[in-house]
């Protein structure tokens, strides 16, 4: 099924949860241009997190999240499994960097990144697109391009 622009956005941003993913997880190939050590890759994870995930996850909930909801009780509960991983994800991505058991908590990761990334993809943006009017789409679209615009103004004039 051909990705709706109101959902385009989010799907870029799965690109790179994905690269990520596979980063993470145990007997990863080398990728040229990303770190092969487990450091490296940790430091990988953590930056992609707090420079993308938390953004994504953010628009998701804010945005995504309530204009589905509701609309039927397949969407509800996936969008109640979302959140509940998201707040895996928000937990155990920071907790890297003090993990005693490093590798498998990044293969453990990887995994789950995967799978939600692709639950999403897959199973809750095909319901969107199916439930959601075009008005609906389009003000979806509206929101998340406005939120990206204040989220970079801000990373602008507060660089980290």
């Amino acid at each position: 099924m051909k990705r709706h622009n109101s959902l385009a956005i989010l799907s870029r941003d799965h690109q790179k949860g994905l690269m990520l993913a596979q980063l993470l997880k145990k007997n990863a190939p080398a990728y040229k241009g990303l770190p092969g050590d487990v450091d490296g890759k940790v430091k990988y994870a953590l930056d992609t997190f707090r420079s993308d995930l938390t953004k994504h996850f953010e628009d998701e909930e804010k945005i995504l999240f309530p204009a589905a909801a509701g609309k039927s009780n397949q969407c509800d509960k996936i969008i109640i499994e979302l959140i509940d991983e998201h707040k895996f994800f928000n937990e155990k991505i920071p907790s890297l960097i003090n993990s005693s058991k490093l590798i498998d908590e990044m293969d453990l990761i990887g995994h789950k990144l995967e799978e939600h990334i692709r639950k999403e993809e897959r199973i809750l943006f095909n319901l969107i697109q199916d439930i959601l009017t075009d008005e609906e789409l389009e003000n979806l679209k509206s929101n998340i391009e406005d939120s990206r615009k204040i989220f970079s103004k801000y990373c602008k004039t507060n660089p980290t």
